[in-house]
């Protein structure tokens, strides 16, 4: 089968809440499937769970290709989809990356940052309740006051980026994630790296409590670790630290206000429940329809299947976490779900740093959303909300409530 006869990402979606159906095509055909990439390259497909693991916790993967410029390119994203980091030294750096960074974002940190999230999200259902009162009885667009605005909000404070710069940034990470404009995603990324340099200056002159300030102070540690490393690592955690977590708030919200029950069982017990409807919207949230890039460092049999150097292997996390062989009816909406082994995260080395962030900003969501609008609805019909297929994050665009 040519590259043009190979079924091309990102698919059709026709429903936010749901994955393509051709996934579910390709599903029974194997764990393991060839497609042709939105660059038109090949790649393959991996949509097992177990497979999806196995990727995870072995070092013949990784995001760096043996011979780059000969590399299968995804998409013109300045960000997910092309190699990444060096070849000889990536697992060496990726080491070295986690303990530079983990302990600014570990668990009991996040734990005295809930306070401050839950002072930033009470901001944000201010400015929803302002929006509303200034067009009494029109949409309020969720996504633009909460959705987009909280992660920007703790991220920017996390990392010690002055929030008066949002607009920029927000610019930026839409750039940077697409893949039709060719290479304005790549100067986008430069401007990205360049602003962040200019930060790490500032807190080089006078650091404060921040983790822009607490890599800059590595760098005597980590001599290895340059101001060009720093800038594209603070760029890219200040990208993945807003932009995915915004889209999972969005799409938690459509699951429970699709669904008045769901919304309502929430309510009724919000501290028994909190915890497993967050672990559900995080196994269910389809964000992207792409995948996560991993190239082989060496002949790999994965499945049953032999992967060659150099391949392109997409990871679909939203497919693997379906897998009926590991969540029993896998396409239904289940908070009291038990186990929820997702792998929205990752798994193994590669398991996110950001995880203890992303679910701290969640629980404080869905613990007080619907306490502060007990008469949240869609203004809508879900079938009217599209999915942004021209980024590798996913995502809607707006999310029209009233209340």
């Amino acid at each position: 089968m040519t590259t043009t006869e190979l079924p091309r990402l990102p698919f059709d979606r026709p429903n936010v809440l749901e994955i393509a159906p051709l996934y579910r095509v390709l599903r029974r055909e194997g764990p393991i499937v060839r497609v042709s990439t939105p660059a038109g390259d090949p790649a393959w497909l991996v949509t097992g769970f177990e497979e999806v693991r196995a990727v995870y916790t072995d070092p013949r993967f990784g995001r760096s290709h043996p011979a780059p410029d000969d590399a299968p390119k995804v998409s013109d994203a300045a960000i997910f989809g092309s190699p990444q980091g060096d070849h000889e030294t990536e697992h060496e750096s990726h080491a070295m990356m986690r303990k530079l960074l983990v302990p600014a974002f570990s668990a009991n940190r996040m734990r005295r940052l809930g306070e401050r999230v839950q002072e930033l999200a009470d901001r944000c259902f201010d400015d929803m309740q302002a929006a509303y009162e200034r067009a009494p009885g029109e949409p309020v667009d969720l996504h633009e006051h909460l959705s987009f605005s909280l992660p920007v909000l703790v991220i920017c404070e996390l990392l010690g980026v002055p929030y008066a710069d949002r607009e920029r940034f927000r610019d930026l990470s839409d750039r940077i994630a697409r893949f039709d404009i060719g290479d304005d995603a790549t100067r986008a990324l430069d401007e990205f790296a360049e602003y962040m340099a200019g930060l790490a200056a500032a807190k080089r002159a006078a650091p404060t409590e921040d983790v822009v300030s607490d890599m800059v102070r590595a760098q005597a540690e980590y001599p290895e670790f340059t101001d060009d490393d720093l800038a594209r690592l603070a760029a890219g955690l200040l990208f993945a630290g807003h932009e995915t977590t915004s889209n999972r708030i969005d799409l938690g919200v459509l699951y429970l206000l699709t669904d008045p029950a769901r919304k309502e069982a929430l309510i009724a017990d919000i501290e028994g429940r909190l915890h497993s409807t967050v672990e559900e919207i995080l196994r269910m949230a389809a964000t992207s329809g792409i995948g996560i890039l991993r190239y082989a460092h060496d002949d790999v049999e994965l499945g049953g299947i032999k992967i060659t150097r150099g391949d392109a292997v997409l990871l679909s996390i939203s497919v693997a976490n379906r897998d009926e062989s590991v969540f029993p009816e896998p396409e239904k909406f289940d908070p009291e779900r038990k186990p929820n082994t997702h792998i929205t995260f990752g798994y193994g080395g590669w398991f996110c740093i950001g995880a203890s962030l992303a679910r701290t900003e969640l629980r404080v969501v869905f613990g007080s959303l619907f306490r502060r609008f007990p008469g949240l609805r869609l203004a809508v019909p879900v079938e009217e909300l599209k999915v942004k297929s021209n980024r590798v994050t996913g995502g809607v665009d707006r999310v029209p409530v009233l209340w």
